[in-house]
């Protein structure tokens, strides 16, 4: 069975409660297979809430998990995503072209379409935080020429109609969902938060299986901002009852997670302090510390969230860097 059959055998839909419905999308990745969208019903249509990443018959995806939930793209009166990831985002200009939708997103969503607009650039600042991060050159040679083959997974850079901030809300059958500003996985993030029915919608923040992304370089600290946006969502009142997530089945154990995700942050975090405190050493070196020995080699979105460890150490006066080629971490 070919790679494209099997992806196209992938999409799924399935009713969650009536007037929603999770939409599973598949993704390229090893480790994570699929995404979710979820539809929404509205009026004489839906509100579709992310759409998954844009590669070689992915709206085909779409379409067949629409089809079998009863549900067509042209039913799609409005997009919103929860953020500018490619596996949430990548979709949205076909989807804005081909049914006249708006798209709702938070405004600060250039760490997705930069690399879309300049894509050379972007590249080689990639390559420039792995030196300076004291990434051995045959690693980055052999991380150069696999990024080079990838796709961007953006159909097209797309502005939103309307900046998706706190105190807009989006009307559905069933009720106003709210917005919940949740930076730290990336600077555009939010959630969205039905409070009668107590659901709310996570996007990445908040996933079934605890598991932890930042963007790198674009705010200054990602892992506090992160931490905090746990905290918003411990503050809703009530507390959400059930979480439709970004990836994996919805859950509805939330405190649970939120107390999940703030052990494994401090455990990193820890784990990064502990190894700087004996000598400098580069994000690179510390890498291990925080994954496991064999991290060593693994991929760059282990190395872009160890440095978002070491930059809350520094954030909160626990490390500095020592400027140099590669630079070096030290504990203070």
């Amino acid at each position: 069975m070919s790679e494209s059959v099997r992806k196209r055998e992938l999409g799924r839909g399935e009713r969650v409660l009536r007037g929603i419905w999770r939409l599973r999308l598949p993704l390229p990745w090893p480790g994570i297979p699929h995404c979710n969208a979820w539809a929404i019903a509205a009026e004489d249509g839906i509100v579709l809430v992310d759409c998954g990443m844009h590669e070689d018959g992915s709206m085909e995806q779409l379409e067949r998990a629409l089809e079998m939930v009863g549900l067509s793209i042209d039913d799609v009166r409005l997009l919103v995503c929860t953020h500018a990831h490619v596996d949430h985002y990548g979709q949205a200009a076909t989807i804005v072209d081909r049914t006249g939708c708006e798209l709702w997103m938070h405004p600060n969503y250039e760490h997705a379409t930069r690399s879309v607009e300049d894509p050379e650039q972007a590249f080689q600042r990639r390559l420039e935080i792995g030196r300076t991060s004291g990434v051995p050159e045959l690693v980055l040679r052999r991380y150069a020429e696999i990024a080079k083959e990838q796709r961007p997974g953006i159909a097209r850079a797309i502005a939103p109609d309307l900046a998706l901030l706190p105190g807009i809300e989006i009307p559905t059958d069933l009720g106003f969902w709210s917005v919940v500003e949740t930076p730290g996985h990336a600077p555009s993030h939010v959630c969205l938060y039905q409070p009668e029915r107590r659901i709310l919608i996570s996007g990445d923040h908040l996933l079934g299986r605890i598991s932890l992304y930042y963007d790198y370089g674009w705010t200054p600290d990602p892992v506090g901002e992160f931490l905090r946006s746990l905290d918003a969502i411990e503050a809703l009142d009530p507390l959400p009852r059930l979480c439709l997530a970004g990836h994996a089945r919805p859950f509805t154990d939330v405190q649970a997670h939120i107390e999940a995700n703030r052990e494994l942050v401090a455990q990193r975090v820890a784990a990064a302090a502990v190894a700087i405190e004996g000598q400098p050493l580069t994000a690179y070196e510390v890498v291990p510390y925080v994954h496991g020995r064999d991290a060593i080699h693994a991929a760059a979105w282990l190395l872009a969230e160890t440095l978002c460890y070491l930059r809350h150490l520094e954030a909160i006066g626990a490390a500095r860097r020592e400027p140099g080629d590669p630079e070096r971490w030290v504990a203070v």
